[in-house]
């Protein structure tokens, strides 16, 4: 792991830019590089670079329209008599505080550490908050289950032509922006198994809402997995003692009518099942506490149907 601050890419990378931006700016409007010097805090030699376009520069923040505006606004000020160092400070302490918030620092740090893709990180911004604990918890757990899915002999032959997917949610979740799953789904090419990206959350209508029928009927329930139906699996649910529940196929509103299945059977199943429809591929759902307790659990099955 990369272990990278935002501070650091605020002194590495924005603030020689925005020195640079300013100082052009400055000199536009008439200033000496001595005066940009003392406005700036730097050494004129290090102006002189500025104005003469050999300080390089991030394109993260040249062509960032919020930074773009700030830094004319800093030089109208400045050339002006309008603005201090004080004045300045502010604006830039308040712009930093922007770009930090899902903004272009934001962006570099999840490319400097790309353990924070798809965290949809506040970190900087929130700090140590417990709701990003929970997220980050979250896509761990889905992410180690994929893990677990491309591990699996045989896994390949229970893919269903419109993929895999792996889905856990948060503690009482809300909606389906509750629910972490891989973006594009799960596929099975040359007998192994792609995982297409890194989990997110809201990336799969279809299985946050097996994930959140099966929530509201047990708030233990956080986590599923789609699967193509097979005889031998459901076999292998019942050898455990775990039976299948079979619902309907072609009902519009799938997450009410599971809701409705799984309160008939007063609890939520390890394993739902539907044999298909006109035009729906039979699809069966693996469900589990968490992600990783799901991928078990289908490992589990297919290793007493594999041969």
């Amino acid at each position: 792991m990369s272990l990278v601050l935002p501070s650091e890419l605020v002194v590495d990378r924005f603030l020689p830019t925005v020195r640079a931006m300013l100082a052009a700016r400055l000199a536009d409007r008439g200033l000496t590089q001595r005066e940009i010097a003392a406005e700036l805090g730097v050494t004129q030699a290090a102006v002189s670079k500025y104005v003469g376009g050999e300080s390089g520069g991030d394109d993260w923040f040249r062509n960032d329209p919020e930074t773009v505006a700030t830094v004319e606004r800093i030089a109208d000020g400045l050339a002006g008599g309008e603005m201090d160092g004080y004045d300045a400070l502010a604006e830039l302490l308040s712009l930093v505080h922007s770009l930090e918030d899902r903004g272009p620092i934001c962006e570099l740090h999840e490319e400097e550490m790309p353990e924070l893709r798809g965290l949809g990180c506040d970190l900087c911004v929130r700090g140590l908050d417990p709701d990003v604990r929970a997220e980050r918890d979250v896509l761990a757990n889905v992410r180690t289950a994929t893990r677990t899915l491309a591990s699996i002999p045989g896994m390949d032959d229970v893919v269903p032509n419109v993929g895999t997917n792996v889905g856990m949610s948060l503690p009482e979740p809300g909606d389906e922006t509750d629910v972490a799953a891989v973006p594009g789904r799960i596929y099975a090419m040359g007998g192994r198994i792609e995982i297409p990206a890194n989990p997110e959350f809201g990336a799969s209508k279809h299985v946050a809402t097996a994930v959140l029928a099966a929530n509201d009927t047990d708030s233990e329930i956080r986590a599923a997995i789609n699967v193509a139906t097979d005889d031998g699996l459901l076999e292998a649910a019942r050898e455990r003692g775990l039976e299948p529940l079979e619902f309907d196929a072609d009902y519009e509103d799938r997450g009410e009518h599971l809701r409705e299945r799984f309160a008939a059977r007063g609890t939520v199943p390890a394993v739902a099942y539907h044999q298909g429809a006109f035009g729906i591929e039979p699809v069966s759902y693996v469900f589990g506490t968490t992600a990783v307790e799901a991928a078990e659990l289908l490992e589990a099955l297919l290793e007493t149907i594999s041969p």
